[in-house]
């Protein structure tokens, strides 16, 4: 991607950084448990103090196309659906349909839940058509997120994901790469496998591997990594601390049913009684680039930006220690990076 916005596009300069990062300083926030609900995944990571905890990640392969394919389901299983072609998987147009009904009638709310809607068809050779037809149960497919098996993925599987499984982890690797070396790079700031340098003594070491739980709801999910932080006074600030961002945040009664939901899974052994989700100052699916922006002028984070000379070049950057440990993962490779 940096080759193709510095060398192709001929971008200047450009700087990465982690959207959970990104979404918490956009939020106006230094601490939170982000919960980033996409359209294919549901990622969750702890930030503390401007620093996101890599031990705390959890990665769900289900998101916001999935509770469309189970709206699709479900409505022909109470056969109010139109006798019309409707395929998500071969057909884009149908699933940008889908998601469009997702997002105007599904919501999170006790009792019979039944909508009006138009449901448009895009047959081959024929002209887009428009039917009139009655959703039910649409409250139904957005409790997918909290209950897995309600998704159905052996009535309606997902498209392969072979990506799931290491998607994230495209940069890990190179912490354990043998850089060539530059010859104006300091002895101090040189890294190598076979021995490192005193700026990195003290910064502590994670699992780098993010959890991926394939069998887990949200909320279990999002009191597993903050748990796993290990420090109570942490914990109770995250409990309350919560920060859902993405598209399926939009559903309507998700933040009151995260709260009930997660404040049942705490284990009765924990001394917590407070969960709250954060709301979020701007719009979830864009908060990540208002945060982005933001970091991207601040002072600390000059260092980070990647220039387009360097990248071509196939040099390697460093920065200065202070600067590498206030992020994590993408955010530090910016600051440690090889062009191969």
């Amino acid at each position: 991607m940096l080759s193709i916005v510095l060398r192709d596009l001929r971008f200047s300069s450009a700087v990465v950084y982690q959207e959970s990062l990104a979404a918490v300083f956009g939020n106006g926030l230094s601490t939170a448990c982000v919960v980033n609900m996409g359209a294919q995944v549901t990622s969750i990571i702890c930030v503390e103090d401007g620093v996101a905890l890599p031990s705390t990640g959890v990665t769900l392969p289900f998101g916001g196309e999935d509770i469309s394919r189970c709206l699709l389901w479900s409505q022909r299983h109470h056969q109010t659906w139109p006798p019309i072609s409707t395929d998500p998987l071969l057909k884009p147009i149908d699933m940008l349909m889908l998601n469009k009904l997702k997002e105007s009638y599904c919501q999170i709310r006790d009792g019979e839940l039944d909508a009006l809607a138009l449901v448009h068809s895009y047959e081959d050779n024929m002209p887009a058509g428009a039917h009139k037809t009655r959703l039910t149960a649409i409250n139904v497919p957005p409790m997918g997120v909290f209950y897995p098996p309600l998704l159905v993925p052996e009535e309606f599987p997902p498209p392969p994901r072979s990506w799931f499984h290491d998607y994230e982890d495209m940069l890990e690797d190179t912490w354990h790469t043998e850089f060539p070396r530059r010859s104006d790079m300091p002895d101090g700031l040189f890294l190598n496998s076979n021995g490192g340098s005193s700026m990195w003594e003290n910064y502590p070491v994670f699992s780098k591997r993010l959890k991926k739980e394939e069998n887990l709801g949200l909320a279990e999910a999002i009191t597993s990594s903050i748990l796993s932080t290990g420090r109570i006074d942490l914990q109770r600030k995250l409990f309350c601390s919560i920060q859902l961002i993405g598209g399926v945040a939009l559903t309507s009664g998700l933040v009151a049913a995260v709260e009930d939901r997660v404040l049942h899974a705490i284990p009765p052994n924990e001394a917590i009684d407070t969960v709250e989700v954060l709301q979020s100052r701007s719009d979830p699916t864009f908060v990540s680039w208002k945060g982005g922006s933001i970091l991207s002028v601040l002072d600390f984070g000059r260092e980070a930006w990647i220039h387009r000379e360097d990248w071509i070049r196939n040099g390697i950057h460093v920065g200065n220690g202070r600067k590498y440990k206030d992020s994590f993962f993408l955010q530090a490779q910016a600051m440690c990076y090889m062009n191969s």
